[in-house]
């Protein structure tokens, strides 16, 4: 269990499907994607019949266990879409998600969801010279798109923001807020019902089909089915090799005094990374804490997943070094709980949303960890897309894309693993020998991860 859900106490259970049913709209997954789908569509359609089906319950999975980042990140970078879809559009879908973190704030607010939403925007740090030569490369890039709102700050200006040891500079943009995941979701889950949605518990989809729902518990046939099971999907039959299950982890520790954050700073709130190649990511906690995560065990042969959130005592030693060296305040506090989740990731890792008119199935997903604010977006647009509307969504360039599958087994194993175990050894060297040239090391994991 995450120690989001942890804080908040295990939510009661809902009841199981009960046998055979039928609805207008099932959507497979009650996570941020799922829920998002049901709110848009109860919302359009009040009278819409909607089936939402979940494997164990509401958040448990990414929804409920991510570092809590409401970000306006395009997952997998711009240039792509430039090539296919022009840069006008790749703009104004960046505009799009840039308002998705507002919006997805202004609904909390509007349906009384109090889940710790502070909009600080997000800092990337430097803490080598190689990262600092990529970061300025990035800010670079970020000055030819206006409409991302990033700045690149000196060491001083990123030092007030908050104080991590070795910082030599950061990117900031605006469109970010941090979020307790896991009152977001429940909030959701508890809207939704109230509009009149059936939501499912312990329900596990084990296929979908034409106008079919498959379970454990019973058939539910429908118009539209959706896909909303992010880095769950694999367990599908058929989907196997579609999206890729990664592993994230994350530690908190306990409260931290308040002579610890007179040293640290960090009174904006930002959520913060940094630019390593096997990168950290963090956030100050409602309560005084420090949240920090990173990559684990990234992959498990076969695209197994990790139902119970157990964290190797390696990853946590690994993340608890990590805490040391940024923040040397937070050394002292316990580290109060571990935990790992799962993410989908496409083979281009670009998150994709679509609808085949012919069948009905639809889907959303593949975010690769940055779609707290993304599943918004997808669930707007699987709406609009469900009801046959063309909008300025449905043509955003991620919708109704075709990805290819990620390779057999064990070419999936031994590729993930490579590439991570390189992207470990180049954080290695940079931070050994201070040079600014990114590690070869990296520029080999890259062409393997095919991003």
């Amino acid at each position: 269990m995450s120690f989001w859900h942890a804080a908040e106490g295990l939510p009661q259970p809902r009841p199981a499907l009960a046998g055979d049913s039928t609805a207008d709209v099932v959507i497979v997954g009650a996570g941020y994607t799922g829920l998002w789908t049901a709110y848009y569509l109860k919302q359009a359609q009040p009278g819409l019949d909607i089936a939402v089906l979940e494997a164990r319950f509401a958040g448990f999975g990414a929804s409920g266990r991510n570092g809590g980042w409401l970000t306006n990140s395009i997952t997998g970078g711009r240039t792509q879409y430039v090539r296919t879809s022009g840069r006008a559009v790749v703009g104004r879908f960046q505009e799009l998600l840039n308002d998705t973190v507002d919006e997805v704030i202004s609904v909390a607010a509007a349906e009384g969801i109090d889940a710790d939403i502070v909009k600080g925007g997000e800092l990337n740090l430097a803490r080598n010279p190689a990262q600092l030569a990529r970061l300025q490369a990035w800010a670079a890039d970020e000055a030819q798109w206006p409409e991302a709102g990033a700045r690149l700050l000196d060491r001083r200006e990123t030092d007030g923001r908050a104080a991590v040891a070795g910082s030599l500079g950061g990117l900031y943009q605006p469109h970010c807020a941090r979020v307790q995941p896991a009152k977001l979701v429940r909030g959701l889950a508890r809207t939704v019902e109230a509009m009149g949605v059936r939501l499912y518990e312990d329900t596990p989809v084990t296929e979908i089909r034409t106008g079919t729902a498959v379970t454990s518990r019973g058939v539910v046939r429908c118009r539209h089915v959706l896909r909303a099971t992010e880095g769950f999907t694999a367990g599908l039959r058929r989907s196997h090799r579609d999206w890729l299950p990664m592993n994230s982890s994350m530690i908190v520790t306990e409260p931290l005094p308040a002579s610890a954050w007179a040293e640290i700073g960090w009174n904006g709130m930002e959520a913060i990374a940094d630019m390593a190649h096997a990168y950290m990511y963090a956030q100050r906690t409602a309560d005084g804490r420090i949240a920090l995560g990173g990559r684990g065990v990234p992959y498990r042969f076969g695209s197994r997943t990790d139902d119970d959130g157990a964290t190797a005592p390696a990853t946590v030693r690994r993340l608890h070094s990590l805490l040391g060296e940024m923040f040397p305040a937070a050394c002292d506090p316990r580290i109060e709980q571990a935990w790992s989740g799962v993410l989908g990731v496409p083979r281009d890792w670009k998150a994709t949303v679509g609808l085949d008119p012919s069948t009905g199935v639809g889907w959303a997903g593949g975010y690769v960890g940055t779609g707290v604010a993304a599943a918004n977006l997808a669930g707007r647009t699987l709406r609009d897309l469900v009801l046959g509307e063309d909008t300025e969504l449905t043509v955003m360039p991620w919708v109704n894309r075709t990805v290819r599958r990620w390779e057999p087994e064990p070419l999936r194993w031994l590729g993930v693993r490579a590439m991570y175990q390189a992207y470990y050894a180049a954080d290695r060297r940079e931070n050994r020998t201070r040079s600014a040239a990114t590690s070869p090391l990296a520029r080999a994991a890259d062409l393997v991860s095919g991003r």
